[in-house]
C-alpha cells in the first residue's frame, strides 16, 4: 500500500511552530506518510528538513504580513503544487498559511484538511474590528476544515468557544520537546557570569512575546546582581536593546541558538512575559531541565504551569506582577526548586515527538475517531 502523500504548509519554518512542524514530519513513519514541506522562508530548521530526506518546496510570496497582491501569488502557486503533486492531506500551520493553504487545498480537491491552531491571531489586544475580521476568517476557514489541532486544552477551549470549527472536529495535542543534554559550562556558553543571578526568556523579539515587558519587569525588580539574557532575536532586538540601556537593565541578547535545551540550565528563573500563544515549546523545555517557570496565564500556557505546583502565572501585559513572581521565587530558592522538581516530574514522560507523531498519523487518517498519544480517546 502507497504512503500517504501529506503536504503540510507553514509560512515560516522558524520558532516553536516551525520546530513543531519539522519535529511531527520527521516522526511519521516513511513507510505511511510521505511528508512534503511548503515555506515561504526559513534557515536552520529548512536546513535540517533537507538533511532529514524531507522534499522542501520555498514560496517566497507567503510570507506573514497581509498583502494582497503577494497574498494571491501564492494562493495560484500553492494551489498548483497541490493539484500537480496529488496529495492525499494538507496539513496547515500558523494564520497566513492556514488561510492560503487550507484555501489553495480546497481549490486542489484535496481530500483531507488539517490546520494547527499554536495560537490564534486574534487576541485581547487588538482593536475589535481587527478582532472580529479575524474571527470571521477563521470560522469561514473552519468550515473546509477537517480537523483541527489544537495545541494544548487552552487552544482547544477556544476553538470550541468561539465556533471555529465544529466541535467534532477539534482534537487537542502537545508539543515535541527532546530530552535535554546539559551543557558542561551553560552560563559560560551565553557569556553570563558565573556569580550573577540570571532571569531568561526564549522566544523570537517579536510583539507577540513583549520583550520589552520583560525589560521593564527587570527594572522594577531592582536588583543590581540580576542579569537578564533573551534567547531568539527579531523585529524588536535593536528596540529592546536600546530599552535596556535606558532603563540600566543589565540584559544579555544571546540572539539565535541550536542548543536551548542545552543551556537552559544557566538560569535560575524563567519567565514568558508573551501577550497571546498557544503552548510554547520554551516553557516546556525550561520545565524539562528543571527551571523555575513565571509565565503569563494566555493560550494552553496552564497545561504545563500549574498555579502554586509547578511555576506561576501572572497577567499578560503587566510587568509589575511579572516582577513579583520572579522576586519571590528568587527570594525562596527552596520553594522554587520545590515547584520545578514537580515541573520536571509534570512534564516527564509527555510532550514527546512519539505522541506527536501519533496525534498527526490519527488526524491524517479519514476515520470517525481518534485517539491522542496516550492511547486514550480524544473527547472532540
Amino acid at each position: 500500500m502507497s504512503p500517504l502523500r501529506v503536504a503540510t504548509v507553514i509560512t515560516r519554518l522558524e520558532g516553536g511552530a516551525g520546530a513543531m512542524a519539522l519535529r511531527g514530519a520527521r516522526a511519521l513513519d516513511p513507510r505511511e506518510f510521505e511528508v512534503t514541506l511548503i515555506t515561504g522562508s526559513g534557515d536552520r530548521l529548512l536546513a535540517e528538513a533537507s538533511a532529514a530526506g524531507l522534499r522542501t518546496v520555498v514560496e517566497p510570496a507567503l510570507r506573514a504580513p497581509i498583502a494582497p497582491a503577494a497574498d494571491a501569488l501564492a494562493l495560484r502557486r500553492i494551489t498548483a503544487v497541490l493539484h500537480r503533486r496529488g496529495f492525499d492531506v494538507v496539513h496547515t500551520h500558523c494564520a497566513k498559511a492556514g488561510a492560503v493553504g487550507r484555501v489553495a487545498a480546497r481549490r486542489a480537491g484535496v481530500p483531507r484538511i488539517v490546520h494547527s491552531y499554536h495560537g490564534f491571531p486574534f487576541h485581547e489586544f487588538q482593536r475589535a474590528p481587527r478582532r472580529r475580521g479575524y474571527l470571521a476568517v477563521e470560522r469561514a476557514l473552519g468550515r473546509i476544515t477537517d480537523v483541527g489541532l489544537c495545541v494544548g486544552t487552552g487552544v482547544a477551549r477556544e476553538a470550541v468557544r468561539r465556533g471555529l470549527l465544529a466541535p467534532d472536529r477539534v482534537r487537542t495535542t502537545g508539543v515535541a520537546v527532546p530530552e535535554p543534554r546539559p551543557h558542561a559550562e551553560p552560563r559560560r556558553a551565553l557569556g553570563l557570569p558565573p556569580e550573577a543571578v540570571v532571569v531568561g526568556a526564549v522566544g523570537r523579539m517579536v510583539p507577540q512575546k513583549s520583550p520589552e515587558d520583560f525589560v521593564v519587569a527587570l527594572r522594577l525588580l531592582d536588583r543590581p546582581e540580576v542579569v537578564g539574557v533573551w534567547i531568539g532575536d527579531g523585529e524588536l532586538s535593536a528596540r529592546v536593546r536600546a530599552e535596556a540601556d535606558r532603563r540600566g537593565v543589565r540584559l544579555v541578547q544571546a540572539g539565535e541558538r541550536t542548543d536551548v535545551l542545552d543551556v537552559l540550565g544557566a538560569l535560575d528563573v524563567f519567565a514568558l512575559p508573551s501577550s497571546y500563544e498557544g503552548l510554547p515549546l520554551a516553557v516546556v523545555e525550561a520545565m524539562r531541565c528543571g527551571v523555575p517557570v513565571v509565565a503569563t496565564a494566555v493560550g494552553s500556557v496552564a497545561d504545563a504551569v500549574v498555579p502554586g505546583r509547578t511555576g506561576l502565572l501572572v497577567p499578560p501585559r503587566q510587568p509589575r506582577a511579572l516582577a513579583a513572581a520572579i522576586g519571590r521565587l528568587l527570594d525562596d530558592p527552596a520553594w522554587a526548586a520545590r515547584l520545578a522538581e514537580e515541573a520536571r516530574a509534570h512534564v516527564r514522560g509527555r510532550h514527546t515527538a512519539a505522541e506527536l507523531a501519533t496525534d498527526l498519523a490519527a488526524a491524517y487518517r479519514p476515520s470517525s475517531s481518534m485517539t491522542c498519544g496516550n492511547g486514550l480517546p480524544l473527547q472532540g
